[in-house]
């Protein structure tokens, strides 16, 4: 048995305040990533500063048109949520991908954004995992990689990001509301999970002591076409092999506005930039989407044993798109 103290907040900077005053403290939303990584002995934080009483549950209008979900909202409730489900239909479709039901009516949005790589070489502490312990080495660069990066890995680090929520997020140009000690701040979803390089054992761009308070989705992507697939290797309760999140706005006749995400194939969702410059201003054309895709996924290293997530997500992104758009030439 490891000890720890455990505070239950009552505000926002009652939690900033307990984190800060406990080095080596972690919050404590709906704990079904953090309390399974305690039991393994992956975490091993000297506190837990319990959030769940923080009134940060509820999903609100914006005056702008957007919509704010609080940190402590549950999956199961955002993807149910009405506005949600018309406005952002790929947010909904994502989460209800994520996890059982059971796990959708205890995690939060804000732990699922902060849930950590579900690579076995992390979660194994005899095994080395420069995320878990830097400088120890990685053993999936070598060992059994099959489920792990193809875009954007180093030789420090090829985990993936587990995260279904969060993919949706990039792609609608959501972003992450934080506070710390020096306030409050909001980063793009799109930039909060970092890339590995040699420093893999940080997984976001958030500093310390900062709780993520929410997550607003923008009035610009409200109401447009939008939809996220998901591949895996049984029909539900698995993680993404490859998944993908789409948004796309269609004005007289070519493509107004492109969002892509891809999940499943990088340390953190990957927005697919170069994929979207291609095909703004273009006709929505079979020819034009698989010219969009494969510029983004030639940048892709495959690894030994994972080779098939390029042609894989390259169909999921296909089958995106010509469903929200469907080509009317080749």
């Amino acid at each position: 048995m490891k000890p720890f103290a455990y505070v239950r907040a009552g505000s926002v900077e009652e939690a900033t305040d307990a984190f800060a005053a406990h080095p080596g403290a972690r919050y404590l939303g709906g704990g079904t990533n953090l309390v399974d990584l305690m039991k393994l002995g992956v975490e091993t934080p000297t506190a837990l500063v319990d959030v769940t009483r923080l009134p940060l549950d509820t999903v609100e209008e914006l005056p702008d048109g957007s919509l704010r979900a609080g940190a402590m909202v549950r999956n199961s409730d955002l993807a149910a949520h009405p506005a949600v489900r018309d406005r952002y239909p790929a947010l909904s479709q994502a989460l209800l991908a994520g996890a059982s039901g059971q796990l959708r009516n205890a995690a939060t949005t804000g732990g699922n954004l902060l849930q950590r790589t579900r690579c076995p070489y992390f979660q194994d502490v005899s095994k080395p995992c420069n995320k878990r312990e830097p400088g120890s080495g990685c053993g999936a660069l070598e060992g059994v990689h099959r489920d792990h990066a193809v875009l954007g890995h180093s030789d420090q680090c090829i985990a993936t990001h587990p995260s279904d929520m969060a993919v949706a997020l990039a792609a609608l140009d959501a972003r992450v509301e934080l506070h710390g000690p020096e306030g409050g701040r909001s980063v793009p979803a799109a930039d909060f999970h970092r890339l590995p390089g040699l420093h893999p054992e940080r997984d976001t761009e958030i500093h310390p002591g900062e709780l993520i308070t929410g997550v607003v989705l923008p009035a610009a992507t409200a109401g447009v076409p939008s939809a996220y697939r998901k591949a895996r290797d049984r029909a539900s309760y698995a993680f993404a092999l490859a998944s993908v999140a789409v948004v796309l706005h269609l004005a007289d006749g070519v493509v107004e506005r492109a969002g892509i995400a891809f999940g499943g194939l990088a340390h953190r969702p990957w927005r697919a930039r170069r994929a979207e410059d291609a095909l703004r201003g273009a006709a929505p054309t079979t020819a034009a989407f698989e010219h969009a895709v494969d510029l983004e996924l030639a940048a892709a290293e495959p690894l030994r044993d994972n080779a098939y997530k390029v042609p894989l997500a390259r169909r999921l992104a296909l089958d995106v798109l010509g469903r929200l758009a469907p080509p009317a030439t080749t």
